[in-house]
């Protein structure tokens, strides 16, 4: 299977990739690449390797965090003040695990994002600010996804891709429209794509052990636990290469990442 498309203005050719069976694999290296998250953290957890391996190509990467991870914690009595700033520096040593890259934070509420007008507004106005040709975030269209922000993140990368390229959606924004060439969205129930990831597992895994804020609530790491410690990480590296080995494994590679691609932008 390949996909007729022809090279989109930005100069990203997306018509003609590589296949392996139904799954198209290898975007060419992007020049610019915006990752929209919910959390801290979900980025990496979604194109982590793809980012990394990009970077390393040359590609200028950017992550967009939605939310102020404010709720990211299983201690109630954890000061909100204090864990928004840790939760910001970790997410800068991650993109800088990942080989750099701007960090956005829109600040908004953790567990109230809402995908209204006014949200929209701000990640259309991004997308023409950093102008990329590829932008990666949740699927929106997951089955049985829980977590509201991941929901609601999802819609605001969609929708605000569709503003960002009309000139008449916010035209009272100073940015002109932008068009990407490709959507790439993860954790997606029916994937289409997988990237490689071969060369991006260890960065990946570096960048999200750079949030030490979230081992016990996300990553299952207890450092004070008998079983924490080393022993807590080597759990949460194995599990992070079975994950990426069964993604790889539906292209035939080693280790991927899979995604929904959508190229009709």
């Amino acid at each position: 299977m390949t996909m007729a498309k022809e090279a989109d203005p930005s100069g990203l050719p997306v018509g003609d990739l590589p296949t392996h069976g139904d799954m198209s694999v290898n975007l060419p290296t992007p020049r610019r690449a915006l990752a929209v998250g919910a959390h801290p953290d979900d980025v990496e957890f979604g194109c982590g390797a793809t980012l990394a391996k990009w970077a390393h190509a040359g590609c200028e990467i950017h992550h967009l965090v939605l939310t102020d991870g404010s709720k990211g914690t299983w201690e109630a009595g954890d000061d909100p003040a204090r864990l928004i700033a840790v939760r910001q520096e970790e997410q800068v040593a991650a993109a800088r695990s990942l080989g750099g890259g701007d960090v956005r934070f829109l600040g908004l509420v953790d567990g109230e994002l809402g995908s209204g007008l006014e949200e929209r507004r701000e990640v259309c106005r991004v997308i023409r600010q950093v102008r990329p040709e590829v932008v990666l975030g949740h699927d929106p269209w997951r089955r049985y996804r829980l977590h509201p922000d991941h929901r609601h993140a999802g819609w605001l990368t969609t929708d605000g891709i569709v503003a960002a390229r009309d000139p008449k959606f916010f035209s009272e924004l100073e940015e002109p429209p932008h068009r990407p060439a490709a959507l790439l969205l993860w954790e997606a129930d029916e994937p289409n794509h997988v990237e490689e990831a071969c060369e991006g597992v260890e960065p990946k895994l570096a960048a999200l052990l750079a949030h030490t804020s979230q081992y016990r609530s996300t990553l299952d790491v207890d450092l004070d636990d008998a079983q924490g410690g080393a022993g807590g990480i080597d759990r949460f590296r194995a599990r992070l290469a079975r994950q990426l080995a069964a993604h790889g494994a539906l292209a035939g590679f080693e280790s991927g990442e899979a995604f929904r691609l959508l190229t009709d932008l």
